[in-house]
């Protein structure tokens, strides 16, 4: 069977999963589109809200609406909900949507540590300076609850990785002393929330970092798939203890019609692994063996080992070939 007909829902992050920068990745759109089962997109960038990325989602020709998006501004909300009152005041570090989506939730929306808001939300916006962060600061010490939509210290762009919201976040957090409690991926309640909205039994997680994605899918006890196309490349996987180690691994999201057996770590592409002291010796390999079938079969390996391994060493020219793709 293969891992589509193995689900009843792709629960997808965004950046480095399905676009980077707003462009769809390799073979991304088709995919959602032919896949038979419905998507949620399970994002934890808070800067935009569930319409806006619904619109996103639609202009690079993927049938989604609002309903079929989670954010962790949304998360946010409801976490703190448990705890700070609608009615009351908080200061929103982040973008606009955060603010529009707090005061839709009966919160009053402040803009000031003099105005004693009862808590602080931060939230991505790439405006967000000293300033703002100050302001933070300042609420939190003056006793506001800290909440942070995500942790992600890192955001993929057609550039490159930029500052993500969880630099800011640290940035806050070091000179308040004080940790946020945080909504977002790794945290199990966003795949739930997400599940739950299409009536899935079998989810599957798709994400490209494995400390968030992949950690929050496996928290959620879900399936989980690692797309190799955006933060967390082969050696991280190789290095993953096993909360962050997802059940399959694949290429990019045209992996995703592999047969689940194969889409696991295993040897396979003739390639062979076996430890050596500390480190694992990968060897055998054909011509039209793949670099992502050499990382299957040494993660079958690494991961049965009690520490990660020290060094890969390639012991034939396929397997050279195949690790001098890695990143």
């Amino acid at each position: 069977m293969n891992i589509l007909k193995a689900h009843d829902s792709l629960l997808l992050d965004l950046d480095g999963t399905v676009w980077e920068g707003g462009q769809p990745l390799q073979c991304v759109v088709d995919v959602i589109n032919s896949c038979g089962v419905p998507a949620v997109y399970v994002t934890n960038n808070a800067s935009r809200s569930p319409q806006a990325v619904s619109e996103m989602l639609r202009e690079i020709g993927l049938d989604a609406d609002a309903e079929h998006v989670v954010t962790s501004a949304q998360a946010a909300l409801v976490l703190m909900g448990a705890e700070i009152p609608a009615g009351s005041k908080v200061l929103i570090i982040g973008a606009d949507s955060f603010r529009a989506l707090a005061r839709d939730a009966g919160y009053e929306v402040v803009n000031s540590a003099d105005d004693k808001p009862a808590a602080v939300l931060q939230g991505m916006d790439k405006s967000v300076g000293w300033a703002q962060l100050s302001e933070a600061a300042y609420a939190i010490n003056n006793g506001a609850k800290f909440y942070a939509s995500n942790l992600d210290t890192s955001l993929p762009t057609e550039r490159g990785f930029a500052v993500g919201n969880g630099a800011l976040v640290g940035a806050v957090a070091a000179a308040t002393g004080v940790e946020p409690i945080s909504a977002g991926k790794p945290e199990p309640a966003m795949f739930a929330y997400a599940a739950k909205k299409v009536g899935s039994k079998k989810p599957l997680a798709v994400g490209d970092r494995l400390n968030t994605d992949i950690a929050g899918g496996n928290a959620a006890a879900m399936d989980t798939f690692h797309v190799l196309t955006g933060v967390s490349g082969e050696l991280e996987l190789i290095e993953a203890p096993v909360e962050h180690r997802p059940t399959f691994v694949g290429a990019g999201f045209h992996e995703l019609s592999l047969p689940t057996a194969v889409a696991k770590p295993s040897a396979q592409g003739d390639f062979r692994a076996r430890v050596d002291g500390y480190d694992i010796v990968l060897q055998g390999g054909n011509s039209k063996s793949t670099s992502i079938q050499a990382l299957r079969t040494v993660l079958e390996v690494a991961w049965a080992m009690p520490e990660p391994p020290r060094y890969i060493q390639p012991r034939s020219e396929f397997a050279e070939k195949a690790v001098a793709a890695w990143r």
